[in-house]
């Protein structure tokens, strides 16, 4: 009977040690910056899920179903070299001055990508953004592939929250 405890134990570390590689293949990301500009001033920049202006990396936003601040909207950034990235709003609370949205094609280096766009008061007219997401590398299957390894999609995503935030800055003070 022991042995078979035993055999069951062993079980037992196998299937966590799997489950905790497929946790581990999530990246986390979170950025913040503090704007000296009230919540409702930068709110008015970036709760517009149809408009995406204020990041400096893309030359257009298109709602392709859906209405801009409504759960389920889809949009098309278009970047500055030409690139799509199709996105979708799962979460939109304009008081809470937070939206979520996921990645459902793109040409970044990311798959199984969400995030999460806040904003809050950091003090007397003063912001405080929260950009953050999870998201896992493009092709799993060859994690060394040139451009698709966890370094690259942490370096892509977390050069679009830097240029982003810090652009948001400029423009709202």
């Amino acid at each position: 009977m022991s042995k078979f405890f035993a055999m069951l134990l062993l079980s037992a570390f196998g299937l966590t040690s799997t489950a905790q590689a497929a946790i581990d293949e999530t990246i986390r990301l979170k950025e913040s910056i503090e704007i000296n500009a009230t919540p409702d001033k930068v709110w008015a920049k970036i709760g517009n899920f149809g408009d995406m202006s204020w990041h400096p990396a893309i030359a257009k936003t298109t709602i392709n179903s859906g209405k801009a601040e409504e759960v389920g909207a889809i949009r098309t950034l278009t970047t500055q070299d030409g690139g799509a990235i199709n996105e979708v709003l799962t979460t939109y609370d304009a008081a809470g001055m937070t939206m979520k949205y996921e990645i459902s094609d793109s040409v970044l280096p990311v798959r199984e990508y969400g995030a999460t766009l806040k904003v809050e008061a950091a003090g007397e007219g003063k912001s405080l953004v929260t950009w953050r997401s999870m998201f896992k590398r493009k092709d799993p299957a060859n994690p060394g592939a040139a451009g698709q390894d966890d370094a690259a999609a942490k370096a892509a995503i977390g050069g679009i929250f830097k240029s982003g935030l810090e652009n948001l800055k400029k423009i709202s003070e």
